[in-house]
C-alpha cells in the first residue's frame, strides 16, 4: 500500500484540504480555510504545515481568539452548514478565549473544528508555560473546558490517532442531527512526530448531507393532528434554512392556508411581504404571529429548538398541541410534541401530500391576513424617520428603518446581543433566507462585527451590515482591522446609548432602580469614529435619521470598511408585540413597583406549559 511519510500537522492539513462538499451542483473545497493566531503549541506545528499548504486551504489571520472562532461560525451559517472553517489556537489563554465561541456554535448547532494546541504528550517538560496543572488528575488540560461545548471531544495522543479522529469529527460536522462544533485537542510535541501515512487517506472526500425521510406512523399522527386542527400555526425556525425547505414551506403554507412565524434563526425563510408570513414570534415576536399564537390549537414546528423566547416561556401557546418536524429526535421531543424527525423540506412535502387537499378554516386565514396587514402597518409608523425639526435622540427602531429602507435588496444584516435583536426580529424585512444573520441562541456579545466579517468571506458578493451596540462593540471590535486588512469590507452601524440599554429597561420594567447598566453623565464620551479610524476603517458620526439616510448610500458604495456612529436613546423600546419573559423577580417585594411586578409574575406562571 502507497503511503507518505508526513509530520502530524502535515496529515491534518492535508486531509482537511482533501475534503469536498457540493452546492447547486458545484463541487467545493468543504472547508473555507482555517484561523489561526499561532503561539507555542501550535506555530512549530500546525502553523509550518498551514504555510507548506496555503494554497490548497487558506490561513487567515485574526487579532483574538474568540474573535477569529465568531468568523468561522458566522462563515457556516451563511453556508446554511454546507461549507465551514477551522480555527487554531495556542495551548493556554488562545484555547480558551474559544471556548465562548464553542458554546455559541454548540446552541446554534453550527460546524467548526477547533484545533487548540495542548500541552506535551510526552510530558517531559511539564508543566510548560500556560498549563493548568490539576491536583487530582494529570491528564487535564485547559483543552477540558471545550468538553460541555463540543458535540465530539477528542486529544491525539499518538499521530496515528488521526486516521479515526478525522473521520470521526467529519461524520459530526457534517451530520444534520449531530452537527456542532469538534474539537481535536493536539498537543504541540505530537504535531511534530512524523508516520507513514496511507496515501489512500488524503484522497478526495465528498460529503453530502443526509437527507432522513420521515417514519411512516409518525407521519399518520402528525398528519391527522394538523386534520383535526381549527387554529394552526406554523413556526419556522433554523433548520427550515439548513435544509434548504424554504420553497417547501412556502408551498405549504399557501396550499393549506397555514399561517407561518419565525424564530430568530428562521427568520427570512419566507419573505418579508410574503401573503403567510405574519413575522416573528415569541418575546420578541409581532404583535400578529403572537396573537394567532395565544389561539391556536395546533402548533406545527419546524427546525427549531423551542427555546424560552419562541415559546414566551412556554406560557405562549400552552394550550395548543405540538407536532416537532425536527432532524434531530432530541428537539422533536420537547414540550410533549408529537414528533416527525426527519429532513424540514423532505418531511413537508410528505406532510403536504399526506394531507391532501385538506385547508385550515377560511375564517383563521382571514384573521391571520387582517392581523398582518395590521402589523405592517405598525411596523411603518414605528420605523418612519421622525419628523423634521424633532430634536430628540431617535430609537433603535427609527435607526433601524433607515438602514433597512436604504438596504440593497441582497444585502445581509448581522446582529447578535442587547435590545437590537428584539428591535430586528420584529421590525426588520428579510428579503431571503440568508439577508438576516442573527446569533440569538447564545446571543453572544461582541459576535458582531466578527460575524459580519465570517459572513462577507462567505458571500463576498453581498453588502453585509453590522449592527451593534456600543456595549458590544467595546467587548470586541478587533476584527474591523481583519476585514480591513482582508478587504472584505463591511458598512458597521454603532448605536450608542451609554451603556447596556437592553438589560436597564429590562431592570426598571421587573421593578428595580437603574443601577450599574447606564453609563454616568460623568463618564467621558466615547469617541467610537476615531476609534474605529485608529483600527483602517472609515468612520464619521451622524447627527440623527436624516444624516444616517444621506450616509447609508454613500457606505454601500464605498470598498473600504465603514463605520457610522449614531446615538439612541436608551430608555425607548418597541412595546408592540412581544410575550412574556419568566425572568424571576423578588419574592419579598418591599416597593409597590416590586409588588405589582410581582403579582404579574405569579399570574403569567400560571399560563405556563407543564413539563414535556
Amino acid at each position: 500500500m502507497p503511503s507518505l511519510r508526513l509530520t502530524a500537522a502535515e496529515a491534518m492539513v492535508r486531509f482537511l484540504a482533501a475534503q469536498r462538499t457540493e452546492i447547486g451542483g458545484r463541487r467545493l473545497p468543504l472547508f473555507g480555510g482555517v484561523w489561526a493566531i499561532f503561539g507555542h503549541g501550535n506555530v512549530t506545528g500546525l502553523g509550518a504545515a498551514l504555510s507548506a499548504y496555503r494554497r490548497a486551504l487558506p490561513t487567515f489571520r485574526a487579532h483574538n481568539e474568540q474573535a477569529m472562532a465568531h468568523a468561522a461560525i458566522a462563515y457556516a451559517k451563511t453556508w446554511a452548514r454546507r461549507r465551514m472553517m477551522a480555527c487554531t489556537s495556542s495551548i493556554g489563554p488562545g484555547a480558551t478565549n474559544m471556548v465562548t465561541a464553542a458554546a455559541v456554535a454548540h446552541v446554534n448547532r453550527l460546524p467548526v473544528l477547533f484545533l487548540p494546541g495542548d500541552v506535551f504528550a510526552s510530558r517531559r517538560p511539564d508543566p510548560v508555560l500556560q498549563q493548568v496543572e490539576s491536583f487530582s488528575d494529570a491528564t487535564v488540560s485547559a483543552n477540558d473546558c471545550f468538553r460541555p461545548v463540543s458535540r465530539l471531544f477528542d486529544r491525539i495522543l499518538r499521530p496515528e490517532q488521526l486516521l479515526a479522529a478525522l473521520p470521526a469529527a467529519l461524520r459530526v460536522l457534517t451530520d444534520p442531527a449531530e452537527c456542532g462544533p469538534v474539537t481535536l485537542a493536539f498537543p504541540q510535541d505530537v504535531q511534530a512526530e512524523a508516520f507513514d501515512w496511507p496515501a489512500a487517506f488524503f484522497r478526495p472526500r465528498l460529503w453530502r448531507p443526509r437527507v432522513p425521510e420521515p417514519d411512516a406512523s409518525e407521519l399518520r399522527a402528525a398528519a391527522e393532528r394538523l386534520r383535526r386542527a381549527k387554529r394552526p400555526l406554523i413556526i419556522a425556525g433554523g433548520g427550515v434554512k439548513y435544509s434548504g425547505a424554504e420553497t417547501a414551506l412556502s408551498d405549504f403554507a399557501s396550499r393549506h392556508a397555514v399561517p407561518v412565524s419565525e424564530t430568530q434563526a428562521g427568520k427570512g425563510s419566507l419573505a418579508w411581504d410574503h401573503p403567510a408570513n405574519l413575522g416573528g414570534i415569541g418575546v420578541t415576536g409581532s404583535a400578529a404571529a403572537n396573537a394567532l399564537a395565544a389561539r391556536s390549537d395546533l402548533v406545527l414546528a419546524i427546525g427549531t429548538r423551542l427555546q424560552d423566547f419562541t415559546t414566551g416561556s412556554r406560557a405562549l401557546f400552552a394550550r395548543a398541541a405540538v407536532v416537532a418536524l425536527n432532524v434531530t429526535p432530541f428537539d422533536a421531543a420537547k414540550h410533549g410534541a408529537s414528533p416527525l424527525v426527519a429532513d424540514a423540506a423532505r418531511g413537508l412535502a410528505a406532510l403536504s401530500s399526506a394531507l391532501g387537499s385538506w385547508r385550515a378554516p377560511e375564517a383563521w386565514s382571514k384573521r391571520a391576513e387582517a392581523l398582518r396587514a395590521r402589523w405592517q402597518r405598525t411596523v411603518e409608523r414605528i420605523t418612519a424617520a421622525p419628523k423634521p425639526g424633532v430634536g430628540r435622540v431617535p430609537t433603535d427602531a427609527q435607526v433601524l428603518g433607515a438602514v433597512n429602507r436604504a438596504m440593497p435588496k441582497d444585502g445581509i444584516v448581522v446582529c447578535a446581543a442587547g435590545g437590537l435583536p428584539g428591535e430586528l426580529h420584529k421590525l426588520w424585512r428579510a428579503t431571503d433566507s440568508a439577508s438576516y444573520h442573527l446569533e440569538y441562541g447564545f446571543s453572544c456579545m461582541g459576535y458582531e462585527i466578527a460575524g459580519g466579517l465570517g459572513a462577507k468571506l462567505a458571500a463576498p458578493g453581498r453588502e453585509v451590515v453590522v449592527l451593534v451596540g456600543d456595549g458590544s462593540y467595546l467587548m470586541l471590535n478587533s476584527e474591523i482591522a481583519t476585514s480591513v486588512a482582508l478587504g472584505a469590507k463591511l458598512t458597521v452601524i454603532v448605536l450608542d446609548n451609554r451603556g447596556f440599554g437592553c438589560i436597564h429597561r429590562l431592570q426598571r420594567a421587573t421593578g428595580g432602580v437603574p443601577f450599574n447598566n447606564l453609563l454616568p453623565a460623568s463618564a467621558p464620551r466615547i469617541d467610537f469614529a476615531a476609534h474605529a479610524a485608529a483600527l483602517g476603517a472609515e468612520a464619521r458620526h451622524v447627527a440623527g435619521i436624516a444624516e444616517l439616510e444621506s450616509a447609508l448610500p454613500e457606505a454601500f458604495a464605498a470598498r473600504r470598511t465603514q463605520v457610522l456612529v449614531i446615538e439612541t436613546d436608551p430608555e425607548a423600546g418597541t412595546e408592540e408585540g412581544g410575550a412574556w419573559w419568566d425572568v424571576p423577580v423578588t419574592a419579598l417585594p418591599a416597593t409597590a413597583a416590586e409588588r405589582r411586578v410581582r403579582r404579574a409574575y405569579e399570574a403569567a406562571q400560571q399560563r405556563q406549559r407543564a413539563g414535556g
